[in-house]
């Protein structure tokens, strides 16, 4: 399987970079697309759809395709993957809905291909995204391989979107499904961020919304326990700050702890929305500002998964969380160049709100702070 990755900074740039890709001959069916909500999804749908090109498209924080981050761009990473090997959804869940939607999705999956594999993105902050995996598990089993990454809004926290030839969703899934037995897919989600304190417990929760930690409002916990200041509803920043700085990491029997950030306050009583659920009655800690030792974390996880599983790829998919280049900055460069450079085959990456693959000896879970990297490579 061939792959290219190109960028451009409007649809007009993307028509000339894409053109200059099929010069040699070069026909694919398939682009992973990241793009600026500020971008015009039309017209990039539009382009591709003229070539006969399926779309898996989402909105993001960020973009790249090689160590240079963009911001309100377009990526896309373009495959000549056999039609018959994969296959485009997407669907709504306005009802909130999400494993109802992703097993009425896999179970399509399930009727073409005997073993589908997923790469999926979903859209809008109160979305549970590990019910949606929930949805996949219950279908396929609990081995099943799904990765992938929330879409994001240039840090607006507004409105996000996921996208497919002549369809988009700001509450929605995405989902390309491959056929494994023809497409080689494997991936890890890696943080990195290290617990400080001692456990906490929740003790009051419903699914991603947590009321209260020891008894405690969330949010007066988190402000207290970081110092933050300027806590009011006028404060566009807060979220950022707590999001990037104070996540809850949760306390896992088996597997790393995964990362729960806060991402939208209910004022009324303190609390606020995770990306994930964060069980009453489970355990948390609070995390240490992160050094740069979480970007070696980050890829010499991956150096493992070439070494162990992956030692040669077609192409390299990265779901890197919109919280780490908050907190690297330009340093983020190096992970993504580290990154790049174990494969060394075109690559296209987005900064998400949240990641969705299995950490070291866990389950597959939703992750925040996260990288997840994904490799494929046809057989």
């Amino acid at each position: 399987m061939k792959a290219k990755s190109i960028k451009g900074k409007s649809p007009e740039e993307i028509k000339n970079e894409l053109d200059e890709s099929l010069a040699d001959g070069f026909k694919p069916t398939l682009a992973v697309v990241f793009l600026s909500v500020k971008q015009d999804r039309t017209a990039i749908s539009k382009l591709l759809d003229s070539h006969g090109i399926a779309i898996f498209g989402a909105t993001t924080s960020g973009e790249f395709i090689d160590e240079v981050t963009e911001n309100g761009t377009v990526v896309m990473l373009l495959l000549d993957m056999k039609n018959d090997h994969f296959q485009i959804y997407l669907d709504e869940f306005p009802e909130k809905n999400f494993r109802e939607i992703a097993s009425g999705l896999a179970k399509k999956a399930k009727e073409k291909f005997p073993r589908p594999t997923f790469l999926i993105s979903g859209s809008h902050l109160e979305t549970d995204a590990e019910q949606l995996l929930f949805g996949f598990e219950d279908v396929v089993g609990k081995a099943v391989n799904v990765y992938g990454g929330m879409a994001s809004d240039d840090y607006t926290f507004t409105e996000q979107f996921v996208f497919t030839n002549g369809k988009e969703s700001n509450q929605g899934i995405v989902v390309l499904a491959l056929d494994e037995d023809k497409i080689l897919i494997k991936g890890k989600a890696t943080c990195g961020w290290k617990a400080v304190g001692t456990e906490k417990t929740v003790t009051k929760s419903e699914g991603n919304h947590v009321y209260t930690v020891d008894d405690i409002p969330v949010l007066d916990l988190t402000v207290k326990y970081g110092g933050v200041e300027n806590v009011s509803p006028d404060n566009t920043g807060l979220m950022l700050e707590i999001a990037a700085n104070l996540p809850l990491q949760l306390q896992r029997e088996k597997g790393d702890p995964v990362m729960r950030p806060g991402l939208l306050v209910d004022w009324s009583d303190r609390s606020f929305f995770c990306s994930g659920s964060v069980p009453q009655g489970s355990k948390i800690r609070f995390s240490l500002p992160p050094d740069f030792d979480v970007m070696e974390t980050v890829i010499k996880s991956a150096e493992e998964l070439k070494n162990t599983e992956m030692p040669e790829a077609d192409a390299l998919i990265v779901f890197s969380c919109a919280g780490r280049i908050l907190v690297f900055g330009p340093m983020m460069n190096m992970e993504i160049e580290g990154l790049r450079k174990i494969w060394n085959v075109p690559m296209v990456g987005m900064f998400s709100n949240a990641e969705l693959a299995r950490a070291t000896g866990g389950n597959l879970e939703m992750h925040n702070l996260t990288t997840c990297c994904v490799v494929l490579k046809e057989k």
